[in-house]
C-alpha cells in the first residue's frame, strides 16, 4: 500500500472513531484528534457567538444613563456586563480551537467576521430594553440551552454559566414590560410599539429557513447544534403567544393562529429579503454598531499594553527571585 493510501486509511479511521464518540454522546476536548472541518466549524460559530455578545452591550449600554431609576440602571448595568463576560468566555473556547483572539477580532472589524443580525437595529426608547430582554434574549435562550450538550467540551461549559444569566436577562427584560403594560396608555403604547419593531427581527435570529441553511445539517451530524433552525423558532413563536397575553398586548402577526391539528402556532411569512439585508450589512445600525466596536479597541489599546507590561514585568520579578517582594530599581524601569 502506498504511503498516500496509508494516510486515507488511517485518516478514515479517524474520523470513524470521532464520530462514534459524538454518536455515544462523548465531549470532543481541545487535545482530541477532530477533522479540520469540524474545527473550522466551531471557530466560526464560537466566534460570530462571541462577537454577539459584545456587539449586543451596545443597543443597551446607550440606555444606562437613561434608565428611569437608580434601581433600573443598576439592573441594566449589570446586564450589560453579563453580555461583557459571556463574550469574554466565548473568546476563551475558541482560543482552546488554535485561533488567535486578536485575529478573530480584527476579523469582526473588518466585516469578515458576522454576528447576530439583531444588534443592527436601533433602541429608540426604554420600552425597546425590555423588548430586548423578553424577545432577543428570549430567542437567545432557545438557541443556547441545546449548547449546553455541544459535542465540544469548552463551548458546552461556557454556555452553562451564559444560560443562566441569560434566562435572568429575560425576565428582566419581560417585568420592564409588564410595568409598562400596567401603566398609562403612553406607556403601554411604547411597550406595543417596541414589540411590533423587535418581534420580526427576534424570529430572523434563528438563521434562515432549512432549506437554505448551508450548515445545519452537518453541524447537527457533529452534534455541535442540537434542532434545527425551523425548529427552534417555532418553539420561540409558540412560546411568545402564550406569554404576550399576559401582558395584554399582541404579536405584530396577523396570521399568527393556533393549529389544534399541529400542536403549534401557525404564522405569516417572514421578510427574508430584510433579514439578507441586514446580514449583508446594510441594516438600519451596521456601520453605526462597526464603528463603535472599533473606536472602543483603539480607545482601550493602552489599557492592552498596560497589562502586558504588567505582566511581562511580573514575569521578570518571579524570574529574578523577588516575587511578593518591593521591586528592585534595576527591575523597575
Amino acid at each position: 500500500m502506498s504511503n498516500t493510501g496509508a494516510h486515507s486509511v488511517a485518516q478514515h479511521s479517524l474520523e470513524a472513531q470521532f464520530q462514534a464518540k459524538i454518536d455515544a454522546e462523548g465531549r470532543i476536548e481541545p487535545k482530541d484528534w477532530m477533522p479540520e472541518a469540524y474545527r473550522k466549524t466551531l471557530i466560526r460559530q464560537i466566534g460570530q457567538h462571541a462577537h454577539s455578545e459584545i456587539v449586543g452591550m451596545l443597543p443597551e449600554g446607550n440606555w444606562i444613563t437613561r434608565a428611569p431609576s437608580l434601581k433600573r440602571k443598576a439592573i441594566l448595568l449589570a446586564k450589560v456586563q453579563d453580555e461583557a463576560g459571556h463574550g469574554l468566555y466565548l473568546y476563551s473556547a475558541a482560543e482552546t480551537l488554535g485561533v488567535d483572539r486578536g485575529t478573530m477580532v480584527e476579523e469582526l472589524h473588518s466585516g469578515k467576521a458576522k454576528y447576530s443580525s439583531i444588534f443592527n437595529y436601533p433602541t429608540l426608547n426604554w420600552a425597546d430594553i425590555g423588548a430586548i430582554g423578553w424577545l432577543v434574549d428570549g430567542a437567545a435562550i432557545l438557541n443556547q440551552i441545546p449548547l449546553c450538550r455541544c459535542s465540544y467540551g469548552p463551548y458546552a461549559r461556557a454556555m452553562v454559566r451564559i444560560c443562566k444569566e441569560e434566562s435572568f436577562h429575560q425576565r428582566q427584560g419581560f417585568e420592564i414590560l409588564l410595568v409598562l403594560s400596567k401603566g398609562a396608555p403612553e406607556q403601554r403604547a411604547m411597550a406595543q410599539d417596541a414589540i411590533n419593531r423587535w418581534y420580526w427581527p427576534s424570529v430572523m435570529m434563528f438563521g434562515p429557513s432549512d432549506n437554505d441553511s448551508v450548515h445545519s445539517a452537518q453541524s447537527m451530524r457533529w452534534k455541535i447544534k442540537r434542532f434545527s433552525n425551523d425548529e427552534l423558532r417555532q418553539r420561540f413563536i409558540d412560546m411568545i403567544a402564550e406569554q404576550v397575553k399576559v401582558l395584554g398586548l399582541s404579536i405584530p402577526d396577523p396570521q399568527l393562529k393556533w393549529n389544534a391539528g399541529r400542536g403549534h402556532y401557525d404564522f405569516g411569512p417572514i421578510d427574508w429579503e430584510e433579514f439578507w439585508k441586514v446580514v449583508n450589512g446594510n441594516g438600519p445600525c451596521n456601520q453605526q454598531r462597526l464603528r463603535a466596536r472599533v473606536k472602543a479597541w483603539e480607545d482601550g489599546a493602552w489599557v492592552r499594553e498596560a497589562a502586558v507590561a504588567h505582566a511581562e514585568k511580573k514575569a521578570r520579578l518571579t524570574a529574578a527571585g523577588f516575587a511578593g517582594q518591593p521591586t528592585p530599581d534595576f527591575l523597575s524601569r
